[in-house]
């Protein structure tokens, strides 16, 4: 530490790989410390040791805690061996992006590529970032990148939970080279064990490393008018995680009384509360302009304002903009306005006329910015620089945010603890509010970090204290085969090695767990059961015959629906002679004289209950047994039916040409597009046409279904083709549905005229117009349009994928090339 006081500048992981190529003899854990300003804390040093002495590791830590350092000394390593190669895989394009751009920084652009499905950037360097997507594909197609892997990072792994695109992460682990290391790195989950166990039996040696402190405490807070409370009693007196007694008094009068104390003066920012009526909403809630004053003046920004509605995050920055509120000074503002500048001067003017970019400008120079998916990518990397630069105080974000972004702040806001899923309002989930208030405290930097979350009617402060102190939340496999799964499993490995491989997926593995489980229940339920047979013995005869004519007439009875009840004369006649028959059964059966007849029957009523609960447990047993298998077999028979699959001399299950072309197509629709390239749907397309198709296959409907009037599609060869696309779903849904495979949604064609308009050259007004979509949302699925045409280029035999290619080039333009890189 220099005599100012001021720490050293840390050297970055190329001067210390550099540094540390002279100390050969060092132990490579020590050169790495030797280089680090802080030392590494003991859940970092613990994965260290093991990625050094040649172990896979699984970190589980709360976001912030510095799991990411783990990553770091993996490249270290890789790049202190010769030849070795290392691939960083992340959830999302832009997480891959601020990764790979940091990573330049650091070892420089000639070392480090980026793999996005849409960009390629030096794809055979010694460090590779991409999605997570990418990997699993290069793992079935064998690509020649994978020559000298050593090691791969899975940055956020907990995301083998979504249930969209989990599956690929499973993929992904199973078939990496077991010599190839593994650096899961995930949020803090209840069952890290039982996933590091699932990744010991699939990979071999891991060490399961958990840590449950965050570096930067984190104290939490109820803002209640303009008083901010402490959610738990900080007296010292009580319990730890007692709620704040005042708190529960408030909770019981409503929240209608805040005691100010004695000679309470109001402060600016409740001068602007009270003018702009910023307690006279709803329970007198402040105004954000107001409470974001409120935190400047307690020195608690930069924050983050988390709103689960992009309009609400446009809305809210507006509002802020028109209260006059400036955060930032001149140098300040003249330093954001060079930075915008330099990184938006590639955009038409037109387009940034379109985009709002002089709105954007004036926030962003008062130090108030929003982040959400529909801002254009280019903007959302601004927003986050400039916070990463300490020039933002304030960020009015949705939850996305949350996902892996570095963008800690000194203070976390949460106006609501509920967010609408598509369906309903939902209230968050404890893993969700760990994530999100785990951007709060920046370490280095801040001594700790603030949560505060806003009053509202009917807040139960124990609730949000439950919600603040389970910091864990199950990790679950959302595994399911696929048709391209399978004939790359296929060919690869054969139907039965396939089908055992499957077996080995975390899917699986819960289940049987959840089976030894389930099988201990019924084997005490099988005890009880002997015991109550027992108990019900009769020396005259066998009781539990007698007892099942009893249940019988018992059924009977309750059946009976009786005059005027709906049944015919005939029926009741019937049912009748059924009962009577049955009580003389019972009356000359030998246990109906016993003396001890009703106790007996006590016992087999419980008898009988327990044996259908055990019964009903078996069931359960046998349907999770072998499920992901079974799965596979249903996939694998839909596809023998259609022709992708069918048997060898050797009676193998072998892959048809039409099954070698299904292993390059990924996506949801792969069956559906797979279909309509064979049986020629789409020959008659024109490029725009095409983009517009590709599309509809992609496109998910926010809200609605999805489904634009027949005015608003496409004219030309476009409308059979999509009436013939649409068709083969339907019969493909039918096929699925009678395998017992779920099927999937209709195509959503809202997105097709706008596409094809694109593809046509339209303006980027025109287009955003049509499709009634934020520029960063319509970048995105324009890119994934891009990733489907390029599969098809690929795929498809002569006219078709000269179609695509031509397609793909039309598309990307404007502001979708520009932001190639996002």
């Amino acid at each position: 530490m220099p005599s100012s006081g001021v720490p050293a500048a840390e050297p970055t992981p190329a001067e210390r790989y550099a540094a540390a190529r002279t100390l050969r003899g060092l132990p490579r854990l020590r050169a790495f410390r030797d280089g680090l300003a802080i030392d590494l804390d003991p859940f970092q040093l613990a994965a260290c040791q093991a990625l050094e002495e040649g172990r896979s590791v699984l970190v589980a830590a709360p976001t912030g805690a510095g799991k990411t350092i783990v990553a770091e000394f993996g490249v270290f390593l890789a790049m202190f061996e010769p030849k070795a190669k290392i691939f960083y895989t992340a959830p999302m394009k832009a997480l891959s992006n601020q990764k790979y751009t940091e990573l330049v920084a650091e070892y420089g652009a000639s070392e480090v590529g980026l793999l996005t499905g849409d960009t390629n950037i030096n794809a055979s360097a010694r460090i590779v970032v991409m999605t997570t997507e990418v990997l699993r594909n290069m793992l079935y197609a064998d690509s020649p990148l994978l020559t000298d892997l050593a090691y791969v990072v899975m940055d956020e792994v907990h995301y083998l939970a979504d249930r969209f695109r989990g599956a690929v992460w499973e993929e992904v682990i199973i078939h990496l080279p077991l010599a190839v290391r593994l650096i899961s790195l995930s949020a803090t989950v209840s069952n890290a064990e039982e996933f590091g166990d699932w990744l010991q039996a699939v990979r071999g040696d891991t060490d399961v490393i958990v840590s449950e402190t965050r570096p930067v405490p984190l104290t939490q807070h109820v803002l209640v008018r303009s008083k901010m409370l402490d959610l738990f009693d900080s007296s010292g007196q009580a319990a730890t995680n007692r709620v704040n007694p005042e708190l529960v008094q408030l909770a019981r009068a409503g929240g209608a009384k805040v005691h100010r104390g004695r000679g309470h003066h109001p402060k600016r920012w409740e001068k602007r509360a009270g003018r702009s009526g910023g307690f006279g909403g709803e329970e007198g809630r402040m105004d954000r302009a107001a409470i974001a004053g409120m935190l400047g003046a307690k020195n608690l920004l930069p924050a983050i304002f988390f709103i689960f509605s992009r309009a609400g995050c446009d809305a809210a920055v507006r509002q802020l903009v028109r209260s006059g509120l400036r955060l930032t000074d001149q140098a300040e503002r003249d330093e954001i306005r060079a930075i915008v500048e330099e990184r938006c001067r590639t955009l038409r003017d037109d387009d940034l006329a379109v985009l709002g970019y002089w709105e954007w400008l004036d926030g962003l120079q008062r130090g108030v910015a929003a982040h959400h998916a529909g801002l254009l990518p280019a903007f959302k990397e601004v927003v986050e620089e400039l916070f990463q630069k300490k020039l933002l105080r304030v960020v009015f974000a949705t939850e996305t945010l949350a996902l892996g972004i570095n963008m800690p702040a000194r203070t976390v806001v949460l106006e609501k603890l509920e967010k609408f899923n598509g369906e309903a309002r939902v209230p968050i989930t404890p893993g969700e509010y760990t994530q999100l208030t785990g951007r709060a405290g920046r370490r280095g930097i801040d001594t700790e970090g603030h949560a505060v979350i806003q009053w509202t009617g009917g807040l139960d402060p124990q609730a949000v204290a439950s919600l603040a102190s389970r910091r864990t939340y199950p990790l679950n496999s959302s595994f399911r085969p696929t048709y391209n799964m399978a004939v790359n499993l296929i060919e690869q490995f054969g139907r039965d090695r396939a089908r055992t491989i499957l077996e080995s997926s975390f899917a699986q593995f819960q289940a049987d767990r959840a089976v030894v489980d389930l099988a201990r229940t019924v084997r005490k339920q099988q005890e009880s059961l002997q015991g109550y047979a027992t108990a019900m013995e009769c020396h005259l005869g066998d009781f539990g015959e007698y007892s099942a004519l009893r249940r019988e007439l018992s059924d009977l009875e309750k059946g009976s629906t009786g005059p005027g009840k709906g049944a015919s004369q005939a029926e009741r006649v019937r049912r009748q002679k059924q009962m009577e028959g049955v009580r003389k059964r019972m009356r000359t059966h030998p246990c109906h004289g016993c003396a001890d007849r009703e106790a007996h029957s006590r016992w087999a009523e419980r008898w009988w209950r327990l044996k259908r609960e055990n019964d009903k447990l078996g069931r359960q047993i046998s349907g999770r047994t072998g499920a992901v298998a079974a799965v596979f077999d249903r996939v694998t028979v839909v596809l023998e039916k259609l022709g992708y699959l069918t048997k060898d001399e050797h009676g193998r299950t072998a892959l048809t040409v039409h099954g070698r072309s299904l292993r390059r197509i990924y996506g949801e629709r792969d069956l559906l597009v797979a279909e309509c390239l064979r049986r020629g749907h789409w020959k008659d397309l024109d490029p725009a046409s095409l983009a517009a198709m590709a599309s509809a296959i992609i496109f998910e409907a926010r809200r609605d279904d999805g489904q634009a009037p027949e005015y608003h599609l496409p004219r030309g060869a476009f409308r059979p083709a999509l009436e013939r696309t649409q068709e083969l779903w339907a019969r493909l849904d039918d096929l699925e549905r009678d395998h017992r495979l779920p099927g999937s949604i209709p195509l959503a064609t809202t997105l097709a005229l706008p596409m094809q308009r694109w593809a046509q050259g339209a303006s980027l007004d025109v287009v955003l117009r049509d499709a009634d979509m934020a520029a960063g949302d319509f970048v995105r699925w324009t890119k994934q349009t891009i990733d489907l045409l390029d599969q098809i280029s690929i795929v498809a035999d002569g006219a078709v994928g000269r179609t695509a290619r031509s397609a793909l080039d039309a598309i990307r333009r404007g502001i979708v090339a520009y932001s190639s890189v996002a």
